[in-house]
C-alpha cells in the first residue's frame, strides 16, 4: 500500500494544516481537528514544514518507569515507500522538537515538525535513503507529560521507551541508531550506558559527558548554575500552537499545573556535590563502563559551551567501535558553515561519514571509503587520524612551584555577575568569560606562575592533564595552562576550578585538551584566585598556601602523526586573539616539557 496524499484544507484562523493521527498500537487517535480524522499521513506537498520526500504523523507512548508519563513523538517516514515498509530508525531525543519551536516560539503559522534537524534529514538524503526519521520530546517537553529533570532517571526512562518503540513499530527494522547536537546527543550518551538491545549505533555531536559539569566544578557554581535550569522550564512551559491537536495542547500545559516541577528543577540542580545520588545518576562518564553501542563523537578542545570534561573518562569506559572529530571549535555541528561559507569544524564530508556510519551498524553495509576511526585538529590546525583518541607517547607528572595567593576573587566586589534574568539552554549558551575576564588574575597577590623548560622540538599535551594540590587555608583555586613564546607571549588553553578539600590535598582533572606546543615554547602553569566570569565562587578572603603542587602530563610527538583532510576552524582565531597576553617576566624553569627519548 502506497502513502495516501490529501490536501488538507487549511484553517482560517491560524492558516494551518491539522496534525494526523497517531501509529501507537492501542491507542486511541490524536487527531482531532478537522479533515484528519483518517489518519492520513501529511506530505511536504499538503504542508511545507514537512521535509520534502517525508510523510508525517505523530505518536503518543508510554515511559518505561511506569510513572504514567505519556511521550510524543514526531514521526517522517519515507513517503515514497509503502506504509508498511520496515526501515531502520534514526531516532533522536530532547528538549527541542516542540511544533513551536526550539527553545523558543518560532514565528510559525501552522503545525508542523520540529525543522531541528532538516540538515540531516536534507543533507545525509534520509527520506531518499530509505531511513525513518523519529523525535521524540521528553518529559515535560513538546507534546510529553511529566517533570523535566535534567537528563536524570525520568528522561532516561524516556530515552529507554523511545528506543524500545521505535524498534517495534511494523515499520520498523528493529534496528535503531541516534542523532544529535548537545542535549539530544547527551540523549544519546545516556542511552549507551542503558545498554539497549535494538539501539546499534550513536550520533553524539558536542555532549556533556557528566551532567554534574554543566553547572558545577568540584563544588564551584558555574555562572549558568541557577540560569540554564531556569531556561529549560521556560521552554517546557512553551505554549503549544494554536491547531495542534487538544491531546498535544493538554500535554504542552501538563507542567503549567504542577508545580512541583519547578521547585524541583530549581533546587535539585543546585547540589554542589558530585558524589550525590542526583549526580550519580547523571555521570554517564564513569557508567559507560563495559558499554559497547557503536559511537560517533564531535567536541571542541576550546568549546565555551560543552566543553570536554570526562571525555576521555568515558571513551575508555566505552568498549564498542568508536569514532571521533575532535578539535578547537565552538559549540557547533559537523557540517555547519561561517557567514563566508567556510565549515567551521574544517573538515568536509560529515554527512557523508555519518551515513557510512549508520550503514553499517544498521544495515551492514560495509563502507566502500575507509574513515580514520578519530580525524583530529590540534592548535596548530592540522588534522591528523588516529585509531583512538588520546595516543600518548609519554607521560609524567611534573612538581610544580609551592606559593600563595589570596582567594578575593580578583576583589570580588568588583566583578560583573552574568544577567540572571532570562537564562539560556545548554544549545544556546552565550560565552563564558572575556580577554579581561581570561587574564584579570594576573595582579600580584592574586596567583602564582610555574614554567617548564622550554621545548626543544614540537610536542604535544593531549589528552587530560590532572592537578594535585596540598594547601593551606580555606577557599577556591583556578588553575591555567599557558603556551609560552619565546618573546613572552602567551595563550591560556585549559582551565578548571575548585573548592578546596578541607583536609588540604585536592585533586582534580582539567579539561581534555590536544595542544602543541612550537619548538621553544614553554608551558606556564598558573595558580591562584578565580576572577573567570564563568564561575561564581564565594571567594574566602584568605592566605591560601600551597605546599606541594602536581600536574599529570600526558604527551605525544607530532612527528609520526598520521595526516588527514581538514582545514583551520575559523573559531581557533578568535579564540587566539581573546585568550593571549603578553607576559612582563617568564620565571626560571622547575620541570621538563619533553617526550622521553626512550619512545
Amino acid at each position: 500500500m502506497t502513502v495516501r496524499r490529501r490536501m488538507v484544507r487549511p484553517v482560517a484562523a491560524a492558516g494551518a494544516l491539522a496534525i494526523i493521527a497517531s501509529l501507537t498500537t492501542g491507542l486511541p487517535s490524536v487527531a482531532q481537528a478537522a479533515s484528519t480524522s483518517d489518519g492520513a499521513l501529511i506530505t511536504h506537498e499538503e504542508n511545507p514544514r514537512v521535509p520534502e520526500g517525508a510523510a508525517w504523523t505523530e505518536a503518543y507512548f508510554p515511559s518505561s518507569d511506569g510513572s504514567g508519563v505519556e511521550l510524543h513523538a514526531d514521526v517522517l517516514r519515507p513517503a515514497h515507500l509503502p506504509a508498511h515498509a520496515k526501515t531502520p530508525v534514526i531516532l533522536s531525543v530532547g528538549p527541542y522538537f516542540a511544533h513551536a519551536g526550539e527553545t523558543s516560539p518560532g514565528g510559525f503559522d501552522q503545525v508542523g515538525p520540529s525543522g531541528r534537524f532538516q540538515d540531516l534529514i536534507d543533507g545525509a538524503r534520509l527520506m531518499e535513503r530509505g531511513y525513518t526519521f523519529v523525535m521524540v520530546d521528553l518529559r515535560g517537553f513538546g507534546g510529553s507529560t511529566g517533570c523535566l529533570d535534567f537528563l536524570g532517571p525520568g528522561e532516561q526512562a524516556d530515552v529507554k521507551a523511545a528506543v524500545e518503540w521505535a524498534a517495534r513499530q511494523p515499520w520498523s527494522t528493529g534496528k535503531v541508531g541516534m542523532y544529535g547536537k548537545s542535549y539530544d546527543a547527551n540523549t544519546g550518551l545516556a542511552a549507551n550506558v542503558l545498554k539497549l538491545k535494538p539501539l546499534r549505533a550513536i550520533v553524539a555531536q558536542q555532549p556533556t559527558w557528566d551532567r554534574y559539569n554543566y553547572l558545577f566544578s568540584n563544588g564551584v557554581p558555574r555562572s549558568n548554575a541557577t540560569s540554564s535550569p531556569r531556561g529549560y522550564y521556560s521552554i517546557a512551559t512553551m505554549a503549544p500552537l494554536p491547531d495542534d491537536s487538544d491531546r498535544y495542547k493538554a500535554n504542552a500545559e501538563w507542567e503549567k499545573s504542577h508545580p512541583e516541577c519547578e521547585i524541583a528543577n530549581n533546587t535539585d540542580t543546585q547540589n554542589r556535590d558530585p558524589n550525590s545520588a542526583y549526580w550519580r545518576s547523571r555521570d554517564f562518564a564513569s557508567r559507560a563502563a563495559g558499554t559497547r553501542t557503536p559511537l560517533f563523537v564531535t567536541s571542541g578542545f576550546i568549546e565555551p559551551n560543552t566543553k570536554p570534561e570526562d571525555m576521555q573518562q568515558y571513551l575508555a569506559n566505552h568498549k564498542g567501535p568508536e569514532r571521533g572529530w575532535l578539535g578547537h571549535w565552538e559549540h557547533v555541528r559537523g557540517n555547519e558553515t561561517d557567514d563566508e561559507g567556510r565549515l567551521k569544524m574544517g573538515r568536509i564530508g560529515w554527512f557523508d561519514e555519518v551515513m557510512r556510519f549508520y550503514d553499517l551498524h544498521l544495515r551492514g553495509i560495509a563502507p566502500s571509503v575507509k574513515d580514520p576511526a578519530f580525524a583530529v585538529a590540534d592548535s596548530l590546525g592540522n588534522w591528523r587520524a588516529q585509531s583512538t583518541w588520546p595516543v600518548t607517547h609519554d607521560s609524567y607528572t611534573a612538581r610544580l612551584s609551592p606559593g600563595r595567593y589570596v582567594d578575593d576573587g580578583g576583589q570580588a566586589a568588583q566583578r560583573t555577575a552574568e544577567p540572571m534574568t532570562a537564562g539560556w539552554d545548554i544549545e544556546h549558551a552565550p560565552e563564558a568569560g572575556s580577554r579581561a575576564g581570561a587574564l584579570a588574575a594576573d595582579a600580584p597577590g592574586n596567583s602564582y606562575w610555574t614554567f617548564s623548560t622550554a621545548a626543544t622540538k614540537r610536542v604535544r599535551v593531549t589528552g587530560t592533564p590532572e592537578i594535585t594540590l596540598k594547601t593551606q587555608g580555606a577557599g577556591n583555586v583556578w588553575v591555567r595552562l599557558w603556551d609560552v613564546a619565546p618573546d613572552g607571549r602567551a595563550t591560556m588553553f585549559n582551565e578548571m576550578v575548585a573548592a578546596l578539600d578541607g583536609d588540604g590535598s585536592t585533586r582534580f582533572p582539567l579539561k581534555a585538551n590536544d595542544w602543541t606546543f612550537e619548538r621553544g615554547h614553554r608551558l606556564g602553569v598558573q595558580i591562584g584566585t578565580i576572577t573567570s566570569r564563568g564561575w561564581r565562587p564565594a571567594p574566602s578572603g584568605q592566605t591560601v598556601t600551597v605546599t606541594d603542587a602536581r600536574l599529570g602530563l600526558a604527551v605525544q610527538d607530532p612527528r609520526f602523526d598520521s595526516p588527514t583532510q581538514g582545514d583551520r576552524s575559523p573559531y581557533l582565531d578568535s579564540y587566539l586573539a581573546a585568550n593571549t597576553t603578553t607576559l612582563d617576566t617568564v620565571g626560571a624553569p622547575t620541570f621538563p616539557l619533553r617526550v622521553s627519548k626512550h619512545h
